[in-house]
């Protein structure tokens, strides 16, 4: 199944040390989870693992296994410094082994990678993507590793540990002559289907003699003829560790199909294995096994998933089960009790009677009056309305009971009356704790495990998760879709050091524990500062001494960056001691600090909720990454009382006037200036103040999807309204009519009958280069508005500086993105023929006259890979005038340079090419 995946490929050799370095895959920008509370390491399924991770973990948790792998020192096996050194031996698999068990036992995270481990295999990515068989990579993997240790003091640690032998006999009936046949074995392999647990499978194999006699004989070497014989085997030697394969995957040939056997198959904690022996003469403790790992499958034949259940020998691991669970499991199980008390299985009851019977056999009557003997009731009263009739019952339990020919008497199977015999503690052999609860039949109640204790920890290992579990959580996997396919038993006899308890650091080299010292220092280092940077927030402090309060809003005293103070601190601190720090930072500072989030708005500064709880943290207090901090004393700036909270923001609304004698400039009817408001204020104060001398006011609801002259009149109604109510908001716009322009509205239709043909808006964005580039703004204009003015206003807006007039121009933005051709700065918007909403950049360098021309321009052959340029040239230039002035531009001379003009033009432009 494997084929050479187990052949040593140097060439996939990986020198990183726990996991650093990898070249074929990409580190992760944060560190591995540390350890979860039951402080044991998972390993991580690289995509199809999980049987080889359930088989690792299992070795791992074999003390035995690993220690005598860490006993194998550079000296022995190299080291992977030295794989890529012609001559070197270096003894790959076990050096990954052996890094990867340190890793489970002292690295803290939560899961290990097998990476390395599976290139030292020379499987690929598809290998890692393919799930394979549990019970076959036992084996492969024990083969790799004694061929690996060929040569070392380990080689013979397989066998050594998982090596036992197996005897057959065939005995002659007649002359008694027996032939004898032994077979190794590392892991033995039991049925599952018609068995109905463990020790009934190697009853079966162990204690059941095959005959041949009839027309089945046997040719006997010392007869020299075909003879009756009997044929039996036995465990000859039994090794320290037992693997036991359960063969769960059969193949049903009617149907010509593989499935799944799920049916109940049972299997003790202890087991005693002397009636399994050809040597039995020994004491009961040389064949006491105790199971310390079961490997589960979930699924069906065709595939599924591999966890396993592992008994913790050496208690490294934290086995502590959470109280809810224990409680509701101990109510469980006291409901599980009373209902076993009232029902009560019979089978038990009458398995002991015909135990305890000296004949093989006593018939059903005397069966039925020795039970109500002993439970002081009749079967047909206690048992007949669940269970039927006496008679059915014990029918119904072929495997358990053997009737006579004429079906009056009946007597126990050979199988159950010997594993009913007790040990020579008086303990059952198949569960010694509790003896009258197990049944092999599988269709009832199955095995019972004794309870855990401290001593006895099970966790469950599944891929990267790793949780305890009760030792009675076994009987789960009796049967099913998800069941026991491998089972791991070790000599009761093998006991641990007292130094060797809780403690992974035993027996592992010197050279192992630096590197995983090592290894934890960075692990530290990285989760310290991920934990920083993911916990960290900035937060920009705006200390009152530095704004003043005017026009509705707060503004800086000096620049912008001189206002503000950046800090950053971790979202799990306190309140409190951010205000310390604050504190620390402005040591002058005195009186009340009063600290209120503020928001930056078009107005200028706002400021909402006030922070208080000093014990709370700032996450608590939902502070977020990025937020704008004011420090002041809670009343005043400047003297002047601040409003806050959103009910006080501040909105700027503009402000159209019509204008008279045409004072705006060429073609202007309007004026436009920016006013500020609370959001509070009613539009009768707002009328007043706008226009105080009386007049209507109309709002400008235009917008992306709008028409343009969509201008509503605010009512004698409205004026009760607020500016927030009404939908006014920053950038609305606004016209002021005065009493002598009310002409020009049906104040019955609320619409405007003249001049709203002028009245539009450009959006502008800026593409200087400056610190703004790319923040856009919505200028409004009228059709007659010059491109000069809507210049300014841009960049009044973006707070540029205004020298910046003087070499700057717009240009309209193409479908596509790019710049076109820039506009006059003497057209007016129509004259540019602009429509409304059209994109212009502000761009540097200075717009054409109405007597120059924009021209592109590209140096060579290749149109689509050379730069494009641009010059701006006077309309009567010549054209070798304009040849020279592109090679200036471009840094080049040279009289083989002419012009040829393209085939393709942009919007707008002209597009020539130098060649």
């Amino acid at each position: 199944m494997f084929g050479d995946l187990f052949e040593e490929d140097y060439s996939h050799i990986s020198n990183n040390h726990c996991g650093k370095g990898k070249k074929s895959k990409p580190r992760d920008s944060e560190p591995p989870a540390p350890r979860g509370f039951t402080n044991l390491s998972g390993i991580k399924n690289q995509g199809g693992t999980c049987y080889l991770n359930s088989l690792l973990q299992t070795l791992l948790f074999t003390p035995e296994f690993r220690e005598a792998l860490f006993s194998l020192g550079p000296e022995e096996l190299g080291t992977l410094d030295d794989s890529s050194k012609p001559d070197t031996k270096v003894r790959v698999i076990p050096l990954q082994l052996q890094r990867l068990f340190a890793q489970l036992l002292l690295l803290d995270q939560q899961a290990a990678s097998t990476t390395d481990l599976t290139e030292s295999f020379g499987w690929n990515g598809h290998e890692e993507m393919r799930q394979h068989d549990v019970q076959e990579l036992n084996r492969v993997l024990f083969s790799a590793l004694e061929t690996s240790l060929v040569g070392t003091s380990g080689h013979d640690l397989i066998n050594r540990l998982y090596h036992g032998t197996v005897v057959k006999q065939i005995v002659c009936k007649e002359c008694k002559n027996m032939s004898e046949t032994q077979e190794d074995f590392l892991d033995l392999t039991v049925a599952v289907k018609g068995v109905a647990g463990l020790e009934e499978a190697l009853w079966n194999m162990y204690v059941e003699e095959e005959y041949f006699e009839n027309e089945n004989l046997y040719r006997c070497g010392a007869c020299d003829k075909l003879v009756e014989a009997s044929k039996s085997a036995k465990l000859r030697k039994l090794p320290p560790f037992l693997t036991i394969s359960l063969l769960r995957f059969n193949f049903d040939f009617k149907k010509c199909e593989r499935y799944k056997e799920t049916s109940c198959y049972t299997f003790p904690v202890q087991i005693n294995l002397r009636p399994f022996c050809e040597q039995t003469e020994m004491d009961d403790s040389e064949y006491m096994y105790e199971l310390f790992s079961v490997i589960i499958h979930k699924g069906d034949c065709y595939g599924g998933h591999y966890h396993v259940y592992i008994r913790d020998v050496d208690e490294l691991g934290n086995w502590q089960l959470h109280e809810e669970e224990d409680r509701w499991i101990d109510d469980k199980t006291l409901r599980d009790t009373e209902k076993a008390k009232e029902i009560e299985n019979p089978l038990a009851t009458l398995e002991g009677i015909l135990s305890e019977e000296e004949s093989k056999q006593i018939p059903v009557t005397q069966l039925g009056q020795k039970l109500l003997k002993k439970k002081g009731v009749p079967w047909n009263k206690k048992y007949r309305k669940q269970y039927g009739g006496l008679q059915k019952y014990l029918q119904d339990h072929p495997q358990i009971f053997h009737f006579s020919p004429d079906g009056k008497k009946v007597g126990l199977k050979e199988t159950h009356k010997f594993l009913f015999k007790s040990d020579s503690q008086g303990q059952n052999l198949r569960s010694p704790p509790q003896s009258n609860d197990v049944h092999w039949n599988s269709g009832k109640k199955p095995t019972r495990l004794r309870d855990s204790s401290a001593s006895c920890h099970w966790f469950d290992l599944n891929d990267s998760e790793v949780q305890p579990i009760k030792e009675k959580d076994i009987e789960k996997q009796f049967q099913g879709k998800e069941s026991a396919y491998m089972l791991f038993y070790r000599k009761s006899q093998l006991k641990r050091p007292p130094e060797a308890r809780g403690n992974p650091r035993y027996q592992i080299p010197e050279h192992l524990l630096n590197e995983m010292n090592a290894a934890n220092t960075e692990l530290q280092k990285k989760r310290a500062e991920c934990d920083s940077a993911s916990n960290g927030i900035d937060v920009h402090l705006h200390l009152s001494s530095c704004y003043k309060f005017h026009n509705g809003a707060l503004h800086p005293s000096l620049t912008w960056k001189e206002s503000v103070v950046d800090l950053t601190v971790d979202r799990r601190k306190t309140l409190g001691d951010l205000r310390q720090s604050i504190f620390q930072m402005f040591k002058s500072w005195e009186g009340d600090m009063i600290l209120s989030i503020a928001k930056p708005l078009p107005a200028g500064l706002h400021l909402y909720q006030i922070l208080d709880g000093d014990e709370l943290t700032l996450d608590g207090i939902g502070l977020a990454d990025g937020a704008d901090i004011f420090v002041w004393n809670g009343k005043e700036v400047g003297g002047t009382k601040v409003m806050t909270g959103p009910d006080h923001e501040p909105v700027v609304v503009n402000v159209l006037r019509l204008v008279e004698y045409n004072e705006g400039g060429k073609g202007q009817h309007f004026t436009e200036s920016q006013h500020v408001f609370s959001c509070s204020t009613k539009l009768g104060d707002l009328r007043r103040a706008l226009a105080p001398s009386g007049g209507i006011i109309l709002k400008n609801g235009s917008g992306p999807d709008k028409e343009a002259k969509n201008w509503e009149v605010f009512l004698e109604e409205d004026m009760k309204e607020t500016v927030k109510t009404v939908g006014l908001t920053d950038g609305c716009s606004v016209l002021v009519l005065d009493s002598h322009d009310q002409s020009f509205v049906n104040v019955s239709s609320g619409n405007l009958t003249a001049f709203t043909y002028d009245i539009s808006w450009l959006q502008v964005k800026n593409v200087c280069g400056t610190e703004d580039e790319e923040k856009h703004v919505k200028i409004t204009a009228t059709i007659e508005t010059v491109m000069s003015d809507i210049k300014m206003k841009v960049i009044r807006e973006l707070r540029l500086e205004e020298e910046l007039a003087n070499d700057s121009c717009l240009r309209p933005v193409g479908k596509n993105g790019k710049l076109l051709s820039p506009v006059p700065e003497d057209y007016t918007v129509k004259e540019a023929e602009l429509k409304m909403g059209s994109l212009l950049g502000l761009c540097r360098g200075k717009a054409p006259t109405s007597t120059q021309l924009f021209l592109y321009f590209i140096v060579e052959s290749d149109l689509n890979a050379s730069p494009e340029m641009e010059i701006v040239v006077e309309e009567t230039a010549s054209v070798k005038e304009c040849l020279n002035l592109m090679l200036e531009k471009c840094g080049l001379s040279g009289d083989s340079w002419h012009l040829r003009r393209i085939d393709w033009c942009y919007e707008a432009g002209e597009a020539l090419s130098q060649e």
